[in-house]
């Protein structure tokens, strides 16, 4: 089984739709990890491009929650709550209702599926070793996927060495899910924070058992004349094109 691992779209259905494009027949099933709304200009589009995906899993995330009032935007940011407001105003009912039947954690053996860490969900942020390592005692399966950070990355755990190790992922990485207990970020769709600001997704293969790390670029511009129209706050416009 291939599976496509996609994570953080913030309703930027531009870069969603790039990755589909680079990644088509590739996979056989899609796993999504939540934060589909929030900050872009395409919500409702964006919900139902990945409704009519028909994911194995979908995942709910801190955004998400915030515009749907599960979540208390007060540790957000301006530009962030702002964004919030808005998309509960143009988020029609039938896809609120959607992202609401959502979960933030899952479990699909050997992988443990999370927005955010498993041990908080919803909002954690794992970026270190330290946190990383407190987060592996955290959940039962082997492997681990988790967005939120919205930088790809890979905590290996080699029990036998007692050894925790961190890599930054760049296109055309590769892991090997066969060995160690892993933690791994797909790094986000439509918002990536490492620098880099081509839409960020994953490759699963469970016969070969590796996964791929892959970067595609898409019409940013696009995007940001959208998000221009709905008087998007300019940070957020702006931090589309340097990948911050």
């Amino acid at each position: 089984m291939r599976t496509l691992v996609i994570s953080d779209i913030h309703a930027n259905l531009v870069a969603l739709e790039a990755v589909l494009a680079d990644a088509e027949g590739e996979w056989d099933r899609v796993w999504f990890l939540g934060d589909l709304v929030g900050y872009g200009p395409q919500p409702n589009e964006c919900v139902e491009r990945l409704r009519a995906l028909e994911p194995a899993v979908a995942l709910s995330g801190n955004h998400d929650w915030a515009v749907l009032g599960k979540l208390d935007t007060e540790d957000f940011n301006s530009d962030a709550r702002q964004a919030v407001k808005w998309t509960r105003r143009h988020l029609v009912i039938e896809n609120r209702h959607w992202l609401d039947d959502l979960p933030p954690l899952r479990v699909e053996d050997p992988f443990t599926l999370a927005h955010a860490s498993p041990r908080h969900p919803v909002w954690e942020y794992i970026l270190d070793l330290p946190t990383a390592l407190e987060n592996f005692a955290h959940f039962q399966t082997r492997l681990c996927l988790v967005g939120h950070s919205h930088v790809p990355m890979a905590f290996v755990l080699d029990e036998d060495a007692a050894e925790l190790n961190y890599f930054l992922l760049t296109h055309g990485d590769v892991i090997d899910l066969s060995r160690h207990r892993l933690i791994l970020n797909p790094g986000s769709v439509g918002q990536p924070r490492d620098g880099d600001p081509r839409a960020a997704y994953a490759l699963l293969d469970d016969e070969a058992m590796t996964a791929r790390f892959r970067r595609v670029d898409y019409d940013i511009a696009a995007t940001q004349s959208l998000m221009r129209h709905f008087n998007a706050p300019k940070r957020l416009i702006k931090r589309l094109e340097q990948g911050m």
